[in-house]
């Protein structure tokens, strides 16, 4: 269940089953709002990113600013094209040509990217998933999550050197390691341990993956491309990660820590 109540809301509400020492109860979660901005420029999409509703004005200056698409000191035209209820929203900003920075003349893509699996993206419509929901025949057993967390720490080599990276690991239906891997950024170490399995040839054999940070609706998209049907976070979900793991099947896990979790999505693939 969620609410969505306020356009610049920059957190919703959502029901979740908490298991804290094998005892079970409702909870209702406050969760940040995650949420797609089109921006277009001079009536042209530009790119898609995903942001929690509230200073979009803001947001684009500095990004264009960053990207070096407009540095000017003018004040810019805004004028929101759609604003719907769930915080996706269409932002048009007005740039004379003359004043287009080499970032928008070169078409490179945006620094956000390389973190953000939508980020990019040059309309909402592109963010759509299609695939059929996942089912798995074998239930998940949450007793096996500090097994796996523990496996998943004794090898964050980077992590204990820097305590600067973020980890994924991906399991089997008997919850042993497939592939971790670390890197700066929470949806490349996934894109890394997928594309491992993948180079392996045996990403068919995966099962479940434990994520080191928060989960959001990109870590939730390259599950589900990749058929992982159980996702365990440590850190918290976001609205739409949430969301979009209950239409596709996933069931989605966060705060797992010491002996509480969190089950967000499908807590029917738990087994009991």
């Amino acid at each position: 269940m969620s609410e969505f109540n306020s356009k610049n809301k920059s957190f919703s509400h959502y029901d979740g089953f908490q298991v804290a020492n094998e005892k079970h109860s409702k909870v209702s979660d406050a969760i940040v709002i995650e949420a797609a901005l089109q921006i277009n420029i001079n009536s042209e999409s530009y790119t898609v990113v995903m942001r929690t509703p509230g200073n979009d004005f803001d947001l684009i200056r500095g990004l264009l600013y960053a990207e070096d698409i407009y540095k000017g000191d003018k004040n810019l035209a805004y004028e929101t094209i759609e604003e719907h209820d769930n915080g996706f929203s269409i932002i048009n900003v007005n740039i004379p040509k003359e004043k287009l920075g080499k970032g928008y003349l070169n078409k490179r893509t945006l620094l956000s990217v390389s973190s953000c699996g939508i980020c990019g993206k040059q309309e909402l419509s592109d963010i759509q998933l299609e695939g059929a929901i996942l089912k798995e025949k074998q239930l998940f057993s949450l007793k096996s999550i500090q097994e796996m967390s523990l496996k998943m720490a004794s090898l964050q080599d980077t992590f204990k050197h820097t305590g600067g990276s973020h980890a994924a690991a991906i399991f089997n239906k008997n919850y042993q390691l497939l592939s971790i891997r670390e890197d700066i950024g929470r949806h490349n170490a996934v894109d890394k341990a997928i594309g491992n399995l993948i180079q392996q040839g045996n990403l068919k054999d995966s099962f479940c993956m434990l994520v080191s940070g928060r989960v959001s609706y990109e870590i939730v998209s390259k599950a589900f491309f990749a058929k992982i049907g159980i996702i365990i976070a440590v850190s918290a979900c976001s609205s739409l990660a949430i969301d979009y793991a209950k239409e596709f099947g996933i069931c989605l896990i966060g705060f797992s820590r010491k002996n509480k979790v969190t089950i967000y999505a499908n807590p029917s693939k738990i087994e009991h």
